[in-house]
């Protein structure tokens, strides 16, 4: 009883600290309020009312069709413009594809021939031209095919592909987004917050007034993990309702309660891992060199960006080491699936190992560094 009531009465000490560190406290409200909203809405993967512009020299029914099949919200309305003001167009950047079909297109393509289309892109717009030189070819072919397809046989073919996504049927990048950065930001602040805790105690000298104290160092490490992970863990849960599910408009597939619950075992492991880090780093900004060498590769190869499945085998095996593969992998399942405990449990006792390892590992050298200070 004496040790858990030590434990809450440190933790609500490292509260009202954070409290007064305006900083850290301005940290986190903007990365779990314009950090998400900014980082979910800046890098769209899809095109957006992006301006096009027709030459259509053949007049046929399956030139119309080409046509019709551009629409917003991917594309404006097309327009059609004659072949002089190609140039002139894109110069000026009132467009940013033009799409000149050829004379005798149709009657070319039924003849068997390979008649060609020709596509001018404003490449100054990098993101938007790349990513729309493929909606152009993947439209382009969906309707050559189908037409092709009908002029030979008359009817459709008996078994038609259609592909459906569960979640986020429309692919739009900002449904990713928002949900991704979330964990992202839970990961990060809570390293952030827990080494800043610790550093903060010895640099302002309060580290000394805690040893002649009788405490113990698993005390005082765990209740700093207790109430930094209680902060990240309220504003993961405020920033996923207002700010993802609100502004962003983003529905949730799964259940919330059992995503933080799975939350808070990450950060279990994550806070650990920080006061492991305040105890290596001796300064505020040794710990910030510390952080770019230890967060970024989590956060790179977790999963979240990249499927793991494309990375080299040794790169797969190393990070099953660390809890954002596994806080990555539960995350999607519940958020973006709807899946129960029964598809999670293995990667929440995955990712309670981990933290135990990382907690036990971080309270031997907390415990190497209070006898350092003591001599």
């Amino acid at each position: 009883m004496r040790t858990t009531a030590n434990i809450v009465q440190l933790g609500i000490k490292e509260l009202r600290s954070l409290w007064h560190d305006k900083v850290l406290l301005g940290l986190i409200v903007f990365m779990f309020t314009a950090g998400i909203y900014t980082g979910a809405t800046s890098s769209s993967l899809e095109l957006h009312n992006a301006p096009v512009a027709f030459v259509d020299e053949d007049q046929s029914p399956l030139s119309g069709s080409i046509r019709q099949a551009f629409y917003p919200p991917s594309f404006r309305q097309p327009a059609l413009i004659g072949s002089h003001e190609v140039n002139r167009a894109l110069d000026s950047g009132t467009y940013t594809f033009v799409i000149d079909i050829p004379p005798d297109f149709q009657r070319d393509l039924l003849a068997g021939r390979y008649p060609e289309i020709l596509v001018d892109i404003d490449a100054t717009r990098v993101t938007q031209a790349f990513i729309g030189a493929g909606y152009i070819n993947s439209i382009v072919s969906g309707e050559v095919s189908g037409h092709l397809q009908r002029s030979s046989s008359g009817s459709d073919l008996p078994v038609r592909f259609v592909v459906r996504s569960l979640f986020n049927p429309n692919l739009n990048g900002i449904w990713f987004g928002g949900i991704m950065e979330i964990m992202t930001n839970v990961t990060l602040l809570s390293i952030i917050l827990s080494g800043a805790a610790l550093i903060r105690e010895r640099e302002h000298g309060t580290i000394e007034h805690l040893l002649v104290m009788p405490l113990r160092p698993f005390e005082i490490m765990a209740a700093k993990i207790w109430a930094n992970g209680l902060v990240v863990l309220c504003s993961a849960a405020v920033s996923l309702f207002l700010v993802v599910e609100g502004f962003l408009g983003v529905p949730i597939a799964g259940s919330v309660p059992l995503f933080l619950f799975g939350a808070m075992l990450h950060l279990f492991s994550t806070t650990s891992i920080g006061i492991f880090l305040g105890t290596v780093a001796r300064s505020m900004p040794q710990f910030g060199l510390l952080i770019i060498l230890v967060v970024l590769p989590m956060q790179l190869l977790s999963g979240g960006m990249t499927p793991r499945e494309s990375m080299p085998e040794l790169v797969q095996q190393f990070m099953l080491l660390s809890p954002t593969t596994y806080f990555v992998k539960f995350s999607q399942t519940i958020l973006y699936r709807g899946a129960g405990i029964s598809a999670v449990w293995p990667e929440f006792v995955a990712i309670a190992v981990i933290g135990i390892v990382f907690f036990s590992v971080a309270l031997l050298r907390f415990r190497k560094s209070i006898s350092l200070t003591q001599m």
